[in-house]
């Protein structure tokens, strides 16, 4: 099990990891919440409302600018580098309920900052959303990195989780977790910028 993340944590990934790392996967996970309303809330369409959740991965170079984005709309990084699993509308199932992997040896050069957000695509905010969480997973060995509970029950329907980047030549990470809104990470970009 990997630390549990804070807002504004930094560490290094391979010294989390244990390892040289090459391959890291962010993995997102939610519920809807239940309805209030029991067995009758059941019986007459009181069941959880569906919450469509997703994650994105933005890759900008050493002077902030945005080169690629990898999302439910664009499965695969130009590059090849930054896969992500597809779109899950509902949040059903166990475990992970969408996935991006990256390649950390195949991402170019030219890439310093890789920073992966959450975003409501139905619109209601974070306090309708249960189980909610983002990890980052060693994709070499299966081990869990970190882990950052998004279930923070506030007004905001998005989420900066984090940033992976380059420094000294090592991959390091910073838990970010600022409340953004947006129904998607384009509309996050303007509170990016300070980021980078």
């Amino acid at each position: 099990m990997g630390i549990s993340l804070s807002k504004g944590q930094k560490i290094s990934l391979t010294k989390e990891a244990g390892a040289s790392l090459t391959r890291i996967i962010m993995g997102l996970g939610w519920d809807a919440v239940k309805s209030k309303g029991g067995f009758l809330g059941g019986i007459f369409g009181g069941g959880g409302e569906s919450i469509d959740l997703d994650a994105s991965c933005l890759m900008f170079d050493d002077g902030g600018n945005l080169i690629d984005v990898v999302w439910f709309r664009q499965l695969h990084s130009k590059d090849g580098s930054i896969q992500h699993s597809g779109d899950n509308r509902t949040g059903e199932g166990e475990g992970d309920d969408e996935q991006i992997q990256v390649n950390l040896n195949a991402v170019p050069a030219t890439v310093k900052n890789l920073i992966f957000t959450v975003n409501n695509f139905t619109g209601q905010n974070f306090a309708n959303v249960e189980n909610a969480y983002c990890r980052l997973v060693n994709a070499d060995n299966n081990s869990e990195i970190a882990r950052y509970n998004l279930s923070c029950q506030g007004e905001h329907s998005a989420m900066i989780m984090a940033k992976v980047y380059r420094h000294n030549g090592e991959w390091k990470m910073h838990a970010i977790g600022d409340v953004g809104h947006g129904r998607t990470a384009g509309e996050l970009l303007p509170q990016l910028s300070p980021l980078l």
